[in-house]
Formats: structure tokens, C-alpha cells, sequence
């Protein structure tokens, strides 16, 4: 189900916006809470390893990779922090209340709730959209990489009419970053869906 969706995308697009060379290793999804706690202390995915460095969480992860590049963070002070606060806001503003919406099991008068809410944080996101082109400055930034990849996700993007929302992640999807970083995530899955199959062929 998460395949195109699971947040190494998010690295991946980075990487591919900045020029910076990287390589992926994977987790079997099966050992997930056994065989990698003590790399990431909730045995998610995804992390980063660079030189002597270790991170997890995607927005950490990115913001160090964007720190790496002009092509991620306006040159200035001020753009800098910019960029930090919409990354901010996208994961606690907006995928704090999206995610639970998809994934979780509600009564109708629970679900009615964060229906509402996610409403509103989607409609003054709109706000803001409908305003600007980049979030952060006069350029492409690490801030709309994580927005984008926030509110591309299909239930949230088919959840009510919001044109200018729509335009912003179409606009940002279509770089060809972002196309080279989800068409290698996917490529992922299928060579390992291909090994999978020649072992259970054996």
C-alpha cells in the first residue's frame, strides 16, 4: 500500500534536487522492530547515514541534506529559518492530523471531528497556496519538497476541492527530480518483488 509513499522519497527527491550522490539500503519490512533499533530508536524508516553522521526522521533528515545546497535552501538567514518553519509545518501542522485521518479506525463521531480538522488545516493551507508559488522566497525549497509530498498523497488530495493546492503539488511533482526519486522507489519494490519470486520459485 505505501509503495510511492514511504518517506525515503523524501530523501531520495533531496538528493536528487541538490546533486549530493547517495546510495539506498533497505530493511526487510517483516523485521522491522527487531532488526534495526539500533539505528533508529522507533524502528522506522527512514535514516541517514553520512560519513560519521546517523539521523532519523525524514524532516531532520532533510533539512541536513538541504544544508548541502542553494537548491534546497535560499541563500540569507532569514530564508533559512523560512525554510525550517514551513518543514515544521508540514509535519505538525498538516501530516499530524492527515495521517491519523488515513490510517487510524474511528467511530462516526470521532471521524466527524478529525474530518473537520483536517478540513480546516487544509483549507488554510489553500490560504496560502493560492497567495504564493514557493513557500519559502522566490525559489524551490526543501519547504515545498515536504509540503508537496505531504499533501500528494491520494485520500488527502481527493478529500474536497482546493485548485490551488492541487496546482501547487502538480507543479512540484512534475520536476524531474521528483519523477526520477518515485520512479527509483518503485523500481525498488519490483526488484525486490523479482527476487522474492525467483527464491519462492526456487
Amino acid at each position: 500500500m505505501p509503495r510511492g509513499f514511504v518517506r525515503d522519497l523524501r530523501l531520495r527527491w533531496a538528493c536528487e534536487e541538490a546533486g549530493v550522490p547517495y546510495r539506498i539500503e533497505t530493511v526487510a519490512f517483516d523485521d522491522r522492530h527487531t532488526n534495526h533499533l539500533d539505528a533508529q530508536p522507533f524502528g522506522q524508516v527512514p535514516m541517514l547515514q553520512d560519513r560519521d553522521l546517523h539521523l532519523f526522521e525524514s524532516g531532520a533528515c532533510l533539512m541536513h541534506l538541504a544544508h548541502k545546497s542553494e537548491a534546497l535552501i535560499p541563500p540569507g538567514s532569514t530564508r533559512r529559518i523560512e525554510v525550517l518553519q514551513w518543514v515544521m509545518a508540514a509535519l505538525n501542522s498538516i501530516e499530524m492530523v492527515s495521517m491519523p485521518w488515513i490510517v487510524l479506525k474511528w467511530s462516526e463521531l470521532e471521524f466527524a471531528s478529525i474530518t473537520d480538522w483536517l478540513d480546516k488545516r487544509l483549507e488554510q493551507m489553500e490560504a496560502v497556496l493560492a497567495e504564493r508559488e514557493w513557500l519559502a522566497g522566490d525559489q524551490f525549497s526543501a519547504a515545498d519538497l515536504m509540503m508537496a509530498d505531504v499533501l500528494r498523497v491520494d485520500l488527502v488530495r481527493k478529500h474536497g476541492d482546493r485548485p490551488a493546492s492541487e496546482a501547487y503539488v502538480a507543479r512540484m511533482t512534475e520536476r524531474p527530480a521528483f519523477r526520477k526519486a518515485h520512479a527509483d522507489q518503485m523500481a525498488h519494490f519490483a526488484a525486490a518483488d523479482a527476487r522474492r519470486e525467483e527464491v519462492s520459485n526456487g
